[in-house]
């Protein structure tokens, strides 16, 4: 049995004109994360990171689980586990991160809103982004999907990738 976890990035207009941050309208962006429910003897639930890069800007995460709650932030120690999502920019982070930290997530389906110039996902300007979605588990598997697009996209574009063991189908879908 597979779960779906759902990231829900919206976007609004730009209000001023010449303003490079948005499209001209209104945008919707879903990025579905599937995690496949696993029959191991001793399952953790997946710390998981979720952030946004673009060839020569600084990568910005958008969200990270872990163990936050743990007693003298304890949680924080195996956040070096997320490899890829630590050399990129976790391990620049204070933590917990105001709107970025969240709990391990246990398997069912999740969704997070974010508007374009406001919080983690910030200002986009034109141009190719990259959602990195990586995943980790204590006595498990480690897993990266990258999914690849074009800002502003055009309404109901679709971008795919599937994992093989902690990740499955993710899809990054852009609407109105």
């Amino acid at each position: 049995m597979q779960l779906r976890h759902s990231l829900m990035l919206t976007g609004a207009a730009a209000g001023a004109a010449g303003a490079a941050t948005a499209p001209a309208s209104a945008q919707t962006v879903a990025l579905s994360i599937t995690i496949p429910r696993l029959s191991v003897a001793e399952y953790h639930r997946p710390y998981v990171a979720v952030w946004i890069e673009k060839a020569g800007a600084t990568p910005r995460t958008l969200s990270v689980w872990y163990d936050y709650d743990m007693r003298n932030g304890e949680g924080t120690k195996w956040l070096r586990d997320v490899r890829q999502w630590w050399r990129t920019s976790g391990r620049t982070m204070t933590f917990p991160a105001d709107g970025v930290t969240g709990a391990t997530r246990a398997p069912g389906e999740q969704k997070l809103t974010f508007t374009p110039g406001k919080g983690p996902l910030g200002s986009l300007t034109a141009g190719n982004y990259t959602i990195v979605i990586e995943a980790a588990r204590e006595v498990g598997g480690r897993e990266v999907l990258r999914l690849p697009f074009a800002w502003p996209p055009k309404p109901g574009a679709t971008v795919r990738a599937k994992g093989a063991s902690e990740l499955g189908a993710v899809t990054l879908t852009f609407g109105r």
